[in-house]
């Protein structure tokens, strides 16, 4: 094997791949990325697989001599990424099984291994196929992502939940303590419409599926890169997905398990509503927090119907208090209520509009955020209960 390549094309493509590489490889191969080389077309791939997600890239290069190898995926990014923007030559050498770099700065030796042993990405052969907007999946991923559980015990909720019902795509995160649910729709770019062409053409197959958190990660970055995507190849089979874009493709294993009915802990009437500026809201609580975070990560809400204000307020007992106020609309009887400031901040970090609405009924029950106009996004959040 031996091509010539930009630098920066490489470390970029193995920053991507590296991400399905295990911290800890239950096989010595598992540790390496699979570096493949074809004159024809002149393109490089490189492949990451961990048994569980699997990640695949490829770029355009000068490739004089076909071949494959795999190589120590850590050690081969760090001498990539630390070389300037120049060309380099890859070239193999089949006896030591190792890999020369070489550049106008100097010459790196890599010892590899053959690709005998490196698994095989899943296929999906027979499963169910659909096209996904890119704009569609970025909206979704980033409005439910955060809220999926760190929980390895509680498998299911590591995931996000993707339900697609014609040219809807409806994303669901939770980890027990809030939730976060976006409906997405494709629009028709020209008029913007929903894009439900009178041939029936647009409309999606449907399907329900749980995926990993992680492996939905790095499909965002993936789609959210430089290429403007219109849309990404969804395949469904049996325990596996796989996501395929012009310049790679994605492999992640299904959570099995029932996924919670999320949709009946979202109430349908409120006693009261607060609207107010989203930024003013989230900056607030970036400022208590420091405070907040020193016992317990609580914050309390007052809700002021006569002054149309909203008191944010923090106690740490050995550490000392802070206070602060804000314009708000408020409808509905006055009310003190609690929430872990994190939850909040994240919710807020994601919802897209410059206004957003609180609706909740009492001081232990569901309160729902939603933003005002724009996305159709829901994001709920358990209170605390305040201790006297």
């Amino acid at each position: 094997m031996k091509l010539i390549c930009n630098s920066s094309d490489l470390s970029h493509n193995l920053s991507l791949v590296s991400r399905a590489v295990p911290s800890r490889p239950t096989h010595p191969i598992l540790a390496n990325v699979k570096l493949e080389a074809s004159t024809e077309p002149q393109q490089v791939s490189l492949t990451a697989f961990d048994l569980s997600l699997g990640i695949e890239t490829s770029f355009s290069a000068q490739v004089q001599e076909s071949g494959q190898l795999t190589l120590p995926a850590k050690l081969l990014n760090e001498i990539v990424s630390k070389l300037p923007e120049v060309e380099i030559t890859l070239e193999s050498e089949p006896e030591t099984e190792s890999l020369t770099i070489t550049s106008t700065f100097g010459r790196y030796q890599v010892r590899g291994m053959s690709t005998e042993e490196f698994p095989e990405l899943p296929v999906v052969e027979n499963g169910l196929g659909s096209q996904l907007p890119s704009a569609v999946l970025i909206e979704g991923l980033r409005g439910s992502l955060f809220a999926s559980s760190s929980d390895e015990t509680k498998q299911v909720l590591t995931g996000v939940h993707l339900i697609a019902r014609g040219d809807s795509l409806e994303f669901a995160a939770t980890d027990g303590h809030r939730l976060a649910v976006v409906v997405a729709v494709a629009q028709d770019e020209e008029t913007g419409d929903d894009a439900k062409s009178a041939a029936g053409e647009r409309q999606q197959a449907e399907f329900e599926v749980t995926l990993p958190a992680r492996a939905l990660r790095e499909l965002e970055r993936m789609v959210g890169g430089p290429q403007n995507l219109e849309a990404v190849s969804f395949h469904l089979g049996q325990g596996n997905t796989v996501f395929e874009l012009p310049t790679g493709r994605l492999t992640s294993r299904t959570l099995e398990g029932q996924y919670p009915n999320y949709r009946q802990l979202i109430p349908k009437q409120f006693e009261r509503q607060v609207t107010l500026d989203r930024k003013a809201l989230l900056s607030a609580l970036e400022r208590i927090s420091v405070l907040a975070d020193r016992k317990n990560n609580l914050v309390k809400f007052t809700l002021d119907g006569d002054r149309q204000e909203l008191s944010l307020s923090v106690e740490a007992a050995d550490f000392g208090s802070a206070r602060e106020s804000m314009p708000a609309q408020i409808s509905g009887e006055d009310l003190d209520i609690a929430f872990n400031v994190k939850y909040l901040m994240d919710g807020l970090k994601a919802l897209p509009t410059a206004e957003i609405q609180m609706q909740l009924n009492g001081p232990t029950t569901p309160v729902i955020f939603t933003p005002v106009g724009g996305l159709k996004m829901t994001y709920l959040v358990m209170p605390v209960q305040i201790r006297s």
